[in-house]
């Protein structure tokens, strides 16, 4: 089994020339292609597939299609391939058109901002995904404070009473030292 072709590793760089394309990678922040570049460095050490996997923490499987893709691109077939995943619902002109909108007509509760985006551009959103792009994007959600039921319909008026009151020319002459605290607390 061991000369079975498919164990083969074909050397496409020289050890000086692997060194240098770890070097690289690391630079560049690949750390997934620094990883299946050492199992490689193994492999050209004289490891077996298992060995050098067991040394860069790989499976079998893994092992196998890692030697397979080096052999058949070198460096570019290790490089991790990625689909670039799921297309965003709104282009980059309409998400800063929409946070442009949010932007200016201040307050919006995250029940008008879905109604928006499904009029203006016909998609809805999750909205924990929706909260995640508005904040990546500078904007964060805050519940405004509702008026306490509680307070009079007066509150505003008996506040400037008070204020009066307790700021009165008289009571600071008299109090020479004593200076003035206010507080509001419930």
């Amino acid at each position: 089994m061991k000369n079975n072709r498919r164990g083969l590793l074909v050397k496409h760089l020289s050890g000086g020339e692997l060194d240098q394309a770890i070097a690289d990678a690391q630079k560049s922040d690949e750390t997934r292609l620094v990883r299946r570049l050492c199992y490689v460095k193994n492999l050209y050490y004289g490891d077996t597939r298992e060995e050098a996997g067991d040394h860069v923490g790989i499976s079998r499987s893994t092992t196998r299609r890692w030697a397979r893709a080096w052999n058949e691109g070198g460096v570019e077939g290790l490089r991790p391939g990625f689909g670039g995943g799921r297309p965003p619902k709104l282009t980059n002109e309409q998400f800063d058109e929409l946070c442009e909108i949010l932007r200016e007509g201040q307050p919006w509760t995250p029940r008008a901002i879905h109604a928006l985006i499904e009029d203006c551009y016909g998609i809805t959103y999750d909205p924990a995904h929706l909260s995640r792009k508005l904040r990546a994007s500078g904007m964060h959600y805050a519940k405004p404070r509702p008026m306490d039921p509680r307070s009079p319909d007066d509150a505003d008026e008996i506040l400037a009473e008070r204020l009066s009151e307790a700021l009165d020319e008289k009571d600071i002459d008299e109090q020479e030292d004593d200076p003035v605290v206010l507080g509001f607390f419930r």
